[in-house]
Protein backbone atom coordinates (compact mmCIF):
# COMPACT_ATOMS: atom_id res chain seq x y z
CA UNK A 1 0.00 0.00 0.00
CA UNK A 2 1.49 3.34 -0.99
CA UNK A 3 1.73 6.02 1.64
CA UNK A 4 -0.84 8.19 -0.14
CA UNK A 5 -3.26 5.40 -1.03
CA UNK A 6 -6.63 4.86 0.59
CA UNK A 7 -8.13 1.42 1.08
CA UNK A 8 -11.36 -0.09 2.31
CA UNK A 9 -11.24 -2.30 5.38
CA UNK A 10 -13.53 -4.08 7.83
CA UNK A 11 -13.47 -3.20 11.54
CA UNK A 12 -13.06 -6.52 13.36
CA UNK A 13 -12.20 -5.28 16.87
CA UNK A 14 -12.43 -2.03 18.80
CA UNK A 15 -10.44 -0.66 21.74
CA UNK A 16 -11.82 2.78 22.49
CA UNK A 17 -10.18 4.97 19.79
CA UNK A 18 -8.09 2.18 18.27
CA UNK A 19 -9.33 -0.51 15.89
CA UNK A 20 -8.18 -3.75 14.35
CA UNK A 21 -8.94 -3.84 10.62
CA UNK A 22 -9.24 -6.73 8.17
CA UNK A 23 -7.81 -5.41 4.90
CA UNK A 24 -8.96 -6.42 1.42
CA UNK A 25 -5.88 -8.65 1.05
CA UNK A 26 -6.96 -10.62 4.13
CA UNK A 27 -4.31 -9.19 6.44
CA UNK A 28 -5.10 -7.56 9.79
CA UNK A 29 -3.67 -4.21 10.84
CA UNK A 30 -4.22 -1.82 13.72
CA UNK A 31 -5.51 1.67 13.07
CA UNK A 32 -6.26 4.93 14.81
CA UNK A 33 -9.32 7.09 14.21
CA UNK A 34 -8.96 10.54 12.69
CA UNK A 35 -10.56 13.23 14.82
CA UNK A 36 -13.18 12.84 17.54
CA UNK A 37 -16.34 12.84 15.45
CA UNK A 38 -15.70 9.54 13.66
CA UNK A 39 -16.97 6.65 15.75
CA UNK A 40 -16.42 3.34 13.92
CA UNK A 41 -17.83 0.18 15.47
CA UNK A 42 -17.36 -3.52 14.86
CA UNK A 43 -18.83 -4.46 11.49
CA UNK A 44 -18.18 -1.08 9.90
CA UNK A 45 -16.51 -0.79 6.53
CA UNK A 46 -14.10 2.12 6.63
CA UNK A 47 -11.61 4.06 4.52
CA UNK A 48 -8.07 4.05 5.89
CA UNK A 49 -4.63 5.22 4.79
CA UNK A 50 -1.05 4.74 5.98
CA UNK A 51 0.61 7.08 8.50
CA UNK A 52 4.16 8.19 7.73
CA UNK A 53 6.76 6.20 9.69
CA UNK A 54 4.14 4.37 11.72
CA UNK A 55 2.92 0.76 11.52
CA UNK A 56 -0.70 1.77 12.12
CA UNK A 57 -3.26 3.03 9.64
CA UNK A 58 -5.49 6.07 10.00
CA UNK A 59 -9.26 5.66 9.62
CA UNK A 60 -10.53 8.69 7.73
CA UNK A 61 -14.14 7.81 6.92
CA UNK A 62 -16.93 5.31 7.57
CA UNK A 63 -18.75 3.90 4.55
CA UNK A 64 -22.58 3.99 4.57
CA UNK A 65 -24.09 1.40 6.92
CA UNK A 66 -26.85 -0.99 5.94
CA UNK A 67 -28.05 -0.89 9.55
CA UNK A 68 -26.84 -0.30 13.07
CA UNK A 69 -27.67 -1.81 16.45
CA UNK A 70 -28.17 1.00 18.93
CA UNK A 71 -29.15 1.58 22.52
CA UNK A 72 -29.70 4.84 24.42
CA UNK A 73 -26.78 6.18 26.43
CA UNK A 74 -27.19 7.77 29.87
CA UNK A 75 -28.58 10.93 28.23
CA UNK A 76 -31.00 9.09 25.99
CA UNK A 77 -28.88 9.60 22.87
CA UNK A 78 -28.37 6.66 20.48
CA UNK A 79 -25.14 4.72 21.05
CA UNK A 80 -24.13 2.43 18.17
CA UNK A 81 -23.00 -1.03 19.30
CA UNK A 82 -22.37 -2.71 15.93
CA UNK A 83 -23.11 -2.15 12.24
CA UNK A 84 -24.01 -4.01 9.05
CA UNK A 85 -25.61 -6.98 10.81
CA UNK A 86 -27.78 -9.64 9.23
CA UNK A 87 -28.68 -11.42 12.48
CA UNK A 88 -29.03 -10.97 16.23
CA UNK A 89 -28.45 -14.17 18.21
CA UNK A 90 -29.74 -13.88 21.76
CA UNK A 91 -28.27 -16.38 24.24
CA UNK A 92 -30.16 -17.33 27.41
CA UNK A 93 -29.84 -20.11 29.98
CA UNK A 94 -31.62 -21.38 33.07
CA UNK A 95 -29.02 -19.66 35.24
CA UNK A 96 -28.83 -16.73 35.35
CA UNK A 97 -32.62 -16.70 35.17
CA UNK A 98 -33.73 -15.50 31.73
CA UNK A 99 -34.98 -11.96 31.44
CA UNK A 100 -37.48 -12.48 28.64
CA UNK A 101 -38.28 -8.78 28.49
CA UNK A 102 -34.68 -8.09 27.46
CA UNK A 103 -34.93 -10.91 24.91
CA UNK A 104 -38.06 -9.26 23.48
CA UNK A 105 -36.18 -5.97 23.24
CA UNK A 106 -33.40 -7.61 21.23
CA UNK A 107 -36.00 -9.21 18.96
CA UNK A 108 -37.62 -5.79 18.56
CA UNK A 109 -34.24 -4.31 17.63
CA UNK A 110 -33.71 -7.03 15.03
CA UNK A 111 -37.09 -6.28 13.44
CA UNK A 112 -36.44 -2.55 13.33
CA UNK A 113 -33.03 -2.87 11.66
CA UNK A 114 -34.21 -5.53 9.19
CA UNK A 115 -32.11 -8.38 10.60
CA UNK A 116 -32.90 -12.02 11.29
CA UNK A 117 -33.01 -13.18 14.91
CA UNK A 118 -32.42 -16.39 16.83
CA UNK A 119 -32.89 -17.36 20.47
CA UNK A 120 -30.37 -19.87 21.82
CA UNK A 121 -31.04 -21.65 25.13
CA UNK A 122 -27.63 -22.75 26.41
CA UNK A 123 -26.48 -25.03 29.29
CA UNK A 124 -29.12 -27.72 28.80
CA UNK A 125 -26.63 -30.18 30.30
CA UNK A 126 -26.91 -28.36 33.63
CA UNK A 127 -30.58 -27.41 33.55
CA UNK A 128 -33.02 -27.69 30.64
CA UNK A 129 -35.75 -25.09 30.08
CA UNK A 130 -38.41 -25.13 32.79
CA UNK A 131 -42.13 -24.90 32.08
CA UNK A 132 -42.14 -21.12 31.78
CA UNK A 133 -39.10 -21.07 29.49
CA UNK A 134 -40.64 -23.81 27.33
CA UNK A 135 -43.74 -21.69 26.95
CA UNK A 136 -41.76 -18.59 25.97
CA UNK A 137 -39.54 -20.48 23.54
CA UNK A 138 -42.72 -21.89 22.00
CA UNK A 139 -44.04 -18.34 21.55
CA UNK A 140 -40.89 -17.41 19.66
CA UNK A 141 -41.12 -20.48 17.43
CA UNK A 142 -44.75 -19.71 16.65
CA UNK A 143 -43.71 -16.19 15.62
CA UNK A 144 -41.21 -17.63 13.15
CA UNK A 145 -37.98 -17.01 15.04
CA UNK A 146 -35.20 -19.59 14.98
CA UNK A 147 -34.93 -21.27 18.40
CA UNK A 148 -32.11 -23.58 19.48
CA UNK A 149 -31.32 -25.55 22.63
CA UNK A 150 -27.74 -26.59 23.25
CA UNK A 151 -24.85 -27.12 25.62
CA UNK A 152 -21.70 -25.28 24.58
CA UNK A 153 -19.73 -26.93 27.37
CA UNK A 154 -20.68 -30.47 26.32
CA UNK A 155 -20.83 -29.57 22.61
CA UNK A 156 -24.42 -30.77 22.35
CA UNK A 157 -26.60 -29.67 19.43
CA UNK A 158 -24.21 -26.96 18.24
CA UNK A 159 -24.12 -28.02 14.59
CA UNK A 160 -27.57 -26.55 13.72
CA UNK A 161 -26.46 -23.26 15.26
CA UNK A 162 -23.27 -23.23 13.20
CA UNK A 163 -25.26 -24.02 10.06
CA UNK A 164 -27.67 -21.17 10.82
CA UNK A 165 -24.90 -18.63 11.49
CA UNK A 166 -22.98 -19.66 8.34
CA UNK A 167 -25.14 -17.34 6.25
CA UNK A 168 -24.88 -14.34 8.55
CA UNK A 169 -22.88 -11.54 10.05
CA UNK A 170 -24.32 -11.92 13.52
CA UNK A 171 -23.87 -10.38 16.93
CA UNK A 172 -24.08 -12.67 19.95
CA UNK A 173 -25.84 -10.93 22.83
CA UNK A 174 -27.24 -11.87 26.19
CA UNK A 175 -26.89 -11.49 29.93
CA UNK A 176 -23.52 -12.05 31.58
CA UNK A 177 -22.97 -15.68 32.54
CA UNK A 178 -25.07 -17.37 29.86
CA UNK A 179 -22.03 -18.93 28.20
CA UNK A 180 -21.52 -16.81 25.08
CA UNK A 181 -17.73 -17.09 25.16
CA UNK A 182 -17.87 -20.88 25.55
CA UNK A 183 -20.29 -21.08 22.65
CA UNK A 184 -18.06 -18.99 20.40
CA UNK A 185 -15.03 -21.12 21.30
CA UNK A 186 -16.90 -24.31 20.41
CA UNK A 187 -18.26 -22.87 17.18
CA UNK A 188 -14.76 -21.78 16.20
CA UNK A 189 -13.51 -25.34 16.70
CA UNK A 190 -9.87 -25.72 15.68
CA UNK A 191 -9.91 -22.14 14.41
CA UNK A 192 -9.96 -20.94 18.01
CA UNK A 193 -6.31 -22.02 18.28
CA UNK A 194 -5.50 -19.44 15.63
CA UNK A 195 -7.47 -16.71 17.38
CA UNK A 196 -4.89 -15.08 19.62
CA UNK A 197 -5.86 -12.74 22.41
CA UNK A 198 -6.50 -9.53 20.53
CA UNK A 199 -5.97 -7.42 23.64
CA UNK A 200 -2.57 -9.01 24.32
CA UNK A 201 -1.35 -8.20 20.81
CA UNK A 202 -2.81 -4.72 20.60
CA UNK A 203 0.16 -2.93 22.09
CA UNK A 204 -2.17 -1.26 24.58
CA UNK A 205 -1.24 -3.51 27.46
CA UNK A 206 -2.19 -6.97 28.59
CA UNK A 207 -5.24 -5.89 30.55
CA UNK A 208 -6.82 -3.68 27.89
CA UNK A 209 -10.49 -4.51 27.42
CA UNK A 210 -11.72 -5.25 23.93
CA UNK A 211 -15.02 -3.42 23.46
CA UNK A 212 -16.14 -5.89 20.78
CA UNK A 213 -14.56 -8.36 18.38
CA UNK A 214 -15.62 -10.08 15.18
CA UNK A 215 -14.71 -13.76 14.86
CA UNK A 216 -14.74 -15.76 11.65
CA UNK A 217 -16.41 -19.18 11.89
CA UNK A 218 -15.18 -22.20 9.93
CA UNK A 219 -18.69 -22.41 8.46
CA UNK A 220 -18.18 -19.04 6.79
CA UNK A 221 -20.27 -16.94 9.14
CA UNK A 222 -19.03 -13.98 11.15
CA UNK A 223 -19.94 -13.44 14.81
CA UNK A 224 -19.43 -10.29 16.86
CA UNK A 225 -18.89 -11.04 20.53
CA UNK A 226 -20.65 -8.38 22.59
CA UNK A 227 -20.04 -7.84 26.31
CA UNK A 228 -22.71 -9.10 28.70
CA UNK A 229 -25.46 -6.65 29.54
CA UNK A 230 -27.49 -5.99 32.64
CA UNK A 231 -30.16 -4.30 30.57
CA UNK A 232 -30.88 -3.42 26.97
CA UNK A 233 -33.37 -1.37 25.03
CA UNK A 234 -33.12 -0.34 21.37
CA UNK A 235 -32.70 3.37 20.69
CA UNK A 236 -35.97 4.19 18.93
CA UNK A 237 -36.50 7.72 17.68
CA UNK A 238 -40.30 7.63 17.69
CA UNK A 239 -42.19 5.66 20.38
CA UNK A 240 -44.84 4.82 17.77
CA UNK A 241 -42.22 2.70 15.97
CA UNK A 242 -42.11 0.18 18.83
CA UNK A 243 -45.11 -1.64 17.39
CA UNK A 244 -43.12 -2.56 14.27
CA UNK A 245 -40.70 -4.51 16.47
CA UNK A 246 -43.40 -6.94 17.60
CA UNK A 247 -44.52 -9.05 14.64
CA UNK A 248 -47.83 -10.23 16.00
CA UNK A 249 -48.86 -6.81 17.33
CA UNK A 250 -47.97 -5.09 14.08
CA UNK A 251 -49.99 -7.66 12.13
CA UNK A 252 -53.06 -7.52 14.38
CA UNK A 253 -52.90 -3.72 14.45
CA UNK A 254 -53.80 -3.60 10.77
CA UNK A 255 -57.37 -4.47 11.79
CA UNK A 256 -57.81 -1.78 14.45
CA UNK A 257 -60.72 0.63 14.11
CA UNK A 258 -58.41 3.65 14.02
CA UNK A 259 -55.33 3.86 11.80
CA UNK A 260 -53.39 5.68 14.53
CA UNK A 261 -54.36 3.24 17.29
CA UNK A 262 -51.68 3.00 19.99
CA UNK A 263 -52.98 -0.41 21.15
CA UNK A 264 -53.40 0.78 24.73
CA UNK A 265 -56.93 1.92 25.66
CA UNK A 266 -58.49 2.79 22.32
CA UNK A 267 -61.93 1.35 21.44
CA UNK A 268 -62.03 -1.22 18.68
CA UNK A 269 -58.39 -2.19 19.19
CA UNK A 270 -57.77 -5.49 17.39
CA UNK A 271 -54.55 -5.99 19.36
CA UNK A 272 -56.32 -5.83 22.72
CA UNK A 273 -58.98 -8.20 21.40
CA UNK A 274 -56.28 -10.63 20.25
CA UNK A 275 -54.66 -10.52 23.70
CA UNK A 276 -58.02 -11.17 25.39
CA UNK A 277 -58.67 -14.09 23.01
CA UNK A 278 -55.24 -15.59 23.66
CA UNK A 279 -54.07 -15.09 20.07
CA UNK A 280 -51.33 -12.75 21.31
CA UNK A 281 -49.31 -13.66 24.38
CA UNK A 282 -50.20 -11.48 27.35
CA UNK A 283 -46.51 -11.58 28.33
CA UNK A 284 -45.45 -10.26 24.91
CA UNK A 285 -48.10 -7.55 25.07
CA UNK A 286 -46.84 -6.46 28.50
CA UNK A 287 -43.32 -6.44 27.05
CA UNK A 288 -44.53 -4.20 24.23
CA UNK A 289 -46.09 -1.78 26.71
CA UNK A 290 -42.99 -1.70 28.90
CA UNK A 291 -40.74 -0.91 25.96
CA UNK A 292 -43.16 1.74 24.74
CA UNK A 293 -42.99 3.45 28.15
CA UNK A 294 -39.20 3.17 28.25
CA UNK A 295 -38.86 4.61 24.75
CA UNK A 296 -40.99 7.59 25.72
CA UNK A 297 -38.78 8.19 28.74
CA UNK A 298 -35.67 8.15 26.56
CA UNK A 299 -37.36 10.45 24.07
CA UNK A 300 -38.22 12.94 26.81
CA UNK A 301 -34.64 12.75 28.15
CA UNK A 302 -33.28 13.76 24.74
CA UNK A 303 -35.45 16.84 24.57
Amino acid sequence: MGKDSNCEALVIATFSRRMLLRLENGKDQFARVKGKRLRPVCGDRVISRPIDNEPELLITDILPRSNELTRPDSRGRPEVLAANLSCLAIVVSAKPEPDWFITDRYLCAAELIGAHAAVIFNKIDIEPPNEQSRRVLGEYRDLGYAVFECSAKQELQLEPIGDFLAAHTAILVGQSGVGKSSMINRLLGEARLKTASISDSSGEGKHTTVNSAMLFLPSGGKVIDSPGVRDFAPAIEQPESVVHGFREISLAGQHCRFANCRHLQEPGCAVKDAVDDGQISDRRYRSFRRLLTLTRQFSEARY
